[in-house]
């Protein structure tokens, strides 16, 4: 089946997205398709908790835009995976995949612990939380920071190369990691070479995401499992929106028509 992917960048710059295309477009499935949009303004990372909270707003209009425009799936480009459960109220039809929950999940069944190389120490917090939270607390191994912001990564890729090689070998031989999982989307690229070299699999997390959101759009399009829409998942009231006036409040325009 046809399917139709929207990956959403959630930084307000869109240097790289003909790039991201590209790159996703190596690894879909025959059939499917992928757009990529990036937010019009705002934060250029989300490294911190405030610029998260100031992107959601327009990572979910991204998210209500995709489904009105028949996508099947998407992604919230971010490992630390902001807005996730919000989005997946909105959508009655989208499936929408996180690449920190997709990843753990891949790398939970590919082998008994993983490790997440990381760009700074004050990621680790939040990224523990949302270990403990996907259910995967007694499957960490450890986090391994690089010393590199997200802008960092793609700027000087040889040094990103040589840093994740250091932090992955002490991931493997003092951590007795048996994955790796490349923990921020903009450590695109790097995962091929380094898993030849080491020996395991190494996840790349925007690639996670990206396959995560083809098998859920699978699983809805074949036996037609898709997110509950009852208890945690229910969508807000149309009406109490129409009424508060939301849309308006916040220029959603026709999304919620």
């Amino acid at each position: 089946m046809r399917k139709k992917i929207l990956y959403i960048k959630p930084a307000a710059y869109d240097s790289l997205n003909g790039r991201i295309k590209a790159y996703l477009e190596q690894y879909a499935e025959d059939g499917t398709s992928v757009d990529v949009v990036s937010m019009p303004k705002g934060p250029k990372h989300l490294e911190y908790e405030y610029y998260q909270t100031l992107a959601a707003p327009q990572i979910l209009q991204a998210v209500l835009a995709g489904e009105k425009q028949g996508y099947d799936a998407a992604v919230i480009g971010c490992f630390d995976d902001p807005a996730l459960f919000a989005a997946r109220e909105i959508c009655r039809n989208m499936c929408v995949a996180g690449p920190a929950e997709a990843a753990m999940n891949i790398a939970a069944s590919l082998g008994e612990k993983f490790s997440v190389i990381v760009g700074r120490d004050k990621w680790v917090p939040r990224m523990r939380e949302n270990v403990l939270k996907y259910g995967h607390a007694e499957h960490l191994a450890s986090f391994r920071p690089l010393g590199l912001g997200v802008l960092e990564f793609q700027q000087d890729p040889a040094h990103t190369a040589y840093r994740m090689r250091e932090e992955i070998g002490r991931a493997i031989n003092e951590d007795k990691a048996e994955v790796i999982i490349l923990g921020c989307t903009m450590e695109f690229g790097f995962f091929a070479e380094l898993q030849r070299e080491f020996g395991v699999p190494v996840l790349d997390a925007m690639l996670s995401g990206f396959k995560y959101a083809e098998f859920l759009a699978g699983l809805k399009q074949g036996p037609g499992w898709y997110a509950s829409q009852v208890g945690k998942y229910a969508s807000p009231d149309k009406g109490e929106i129409r009424e508060w006036g939301l849309a308006e409040a916040f220029e959603l325009g026709d999304l919620w028509d």
